[in-house]
């Protein structure tokens, strides 16, 4: 969105609504619902949760308006459905005739936006807390996990997309082939990303869910691993007596959030007691295909065509499950597998560049930059690789220093800029920095180098970097600007 765009969308009541804006937002209001012409604020719309949110309620007859502190490429496509959106927050873009605020979880009490809304006792709901009312207009389907959500949930949501079943959905990242983080149909299904930070899933009631994996994260916000797996097991318990959860059967800690569940679980694995297995496992340059079984019997034949990493197939195996249970044929599931490219920033391609291939992904966690690099070694193989990677968060990178250091060992030069902040305290920010990690890196053998900000990256990469090289920007944060950056220069 440009500067003059942003400048004269100050607030719902700001600016009338153009003629084509109006045909667009009654192309989109097809969903009878308890939103409709209800004005709703969004502070923090910027986000995939809040901007894919933002579109369902859009969809839903609601009148939108939304602020953040950065410009989104979401901004964009919000704006086509009609909603009005401020770069910036402040008290005024609080609509003068507001029914509803909403939040995201980055947005705190101190928040201006949020303490207007409070001084003129406006009702303020949490994401979660939207989403799990909206998402009681439709049979919901929830995916949970520490890890492989975003890419599940658009997997699953583009199956049935293919399939033609017309599908709701909330997506935690971007899809290209979804047109965007969320989309609205006028099928009985909605799909979701359930995080678990904040408990935030424990808003949510679905009739089908899956649990991929638990790890230790958000432990600024869990006290130990048993918070985290309590959690999970709440969440477990808010699916029916009549419903599924598909779960990991080679996870011990999602054993153990299954404890007292009445709903039917189905595992996933490929061990020989899992309900879903996956068995003749290939792969080609790190594209996986392999048989799908079902209670012992062959169900299909999967080939992720368009997706790298053995992680991959549990995501499939996962999905597969959901559709089968959200009614879709089999012929109809192995095509879409084949035809699903992935979510935005999960190792995504951005281009080969004077010689060099440039990836970008989002993850942040030890286990995922493992997973990640060891994909990249697969699809790459006996290429030179430049890992970029930004923390995220101090807390998580405190909490979480040792499996950090232990967990670049296929990357071949690493360079770390400044944490990315979120959310953490003061005491937080001094207690750990990227030095810390580049020194552990350093003691365990890894040529990891730090530097203060993004332009001496890049510098360092133009300077070093030849041609055959793969150079990999990770992280949660805006990490993504140097592989835009490189993109730019060596274009």
């Amino acid at each position: 969105m440009s500067e003059a765009v942003s400048q004269t969308s100050v607030g719902v009541g700001a600016e009338p609504l153009s003629v084509a804006r109006r045909i667009r937002r009654q192309q989109h209001q097809h969903w009878s619902s308890p939103f409709a012409a209800r004005r709703i604020h969004l502070i923090g719309i910027g986000g995939c949760g809040m901007s894919g949110l933002g579109g369902v309620l859009l969809r839903c007859g609601a009148i939108v308006s939304g602020s953040d502190m950065v410009e989104s490429p979401a901004f964009v496509r919000l704006e086509e459905l009609g909603a009005t959106i401020r770069v910036g927050q402040a008290p005024i873009n609080v609509p003068t005739d507001c029914d509803l605020v909403v939040y995201s979880v980055a947005i705190k009490g101190d928040n201006s936006e949020l303490r207007e809304a409070q001084r003129r006792g406006l009702c303020c709901l949490k994401y979660a807390e939207m989403l799990g009312q909206v998402m009681g207009l439709r049979t919901g389907i929830a995916i949970s996990g520490t890890h492989g959500k975003s890419t599940t949930t658009a997997m699953l949501a583009y199956i049935l997309r293919q399939a033609k079943v017309d599908p709701t959905f909330v997506v935690g990242a971007e899809s290209r082939q979804l047109g965007g983080s969320s989309g609205v149909g006028d099928g009985s299904h909605f799909v979701v990303e359930a995080c678990e930070y904040d408990r935030s899933f424990l808003n949510l009631t679905p009739q089908c869910a899956a649990i991929l994996n638990i790890e230790e994260d958000h432990l600024d916000c869990f006290e130990n691993m048993d918070a985290i797996v309590d959690a999970f097991n709440a969440f477990a318990k808010r699916v029916p007596d009549d419903g599924v959860i598909v779960a990991n059967g080679d996870d011990a800690a999602v054993a153990k959030a299954l404890r007292g569940v009445n709903a039917r679980v189905e595992t996933f694995g490929s061990g020989n007691g899992a309900i879903w297995r996956a068995d003749n496992i290939a792969h080609d340059r790190g594209c996986y295909r392999f048989d799908v079984f079902h209670d012992g019997k062959l169900f299909l034949r999967a080939s992720l065509d368009c997706l790298p990493g053995r992680h991959q197939v549990d995501n499939g195996l996962v999905a597969t499950a959901l559709a089968h249970h959200a009614g879709i044929s089999e012929e109809v599931i192995a095509e879409s597998l084949s035809g699903f490219s992935g979510a935005e920033r999960r190792l995504s391609e951005r281009g080969d560049v004077g010689g060099i291939q440039l990836l970008d992904d989002y993850g942040h966690h030890p286990t995922e930059v493992r997973v990640t690099l060891r994909t990249v070694r697969e699809r790459y193989p006996g290429r030179r690789l430049w890992v970029i990677f930004q923390p995220h968060q101090h807390s998580r990178t405190r909490f979480l220093l040792e499996d950090f250091a232990r967990s670049f060992r296929d990357a071949d030069h690493l360079l770390v800029p400044d944490i990315y902040f979120v959310r953490d305290s003061a005491a937080e920010c001094d207690a750990v920095c990227s030095g810390d990690l580049v020194e552990r890196l350093r003691a365990g053998g890894t040529d990891a180098t730090y530097f203060p900000n993004h332009e001496q990256i890049v510098e360092h990469v133009i300077a070093r970097g030849c041609d055959g090289d793969i150079v990999l920007t990770m992280g949660a944060g805006d990490v993504w600007k140097i592989s835009n950056e490189l993109v730019r220069r060596l274009g």
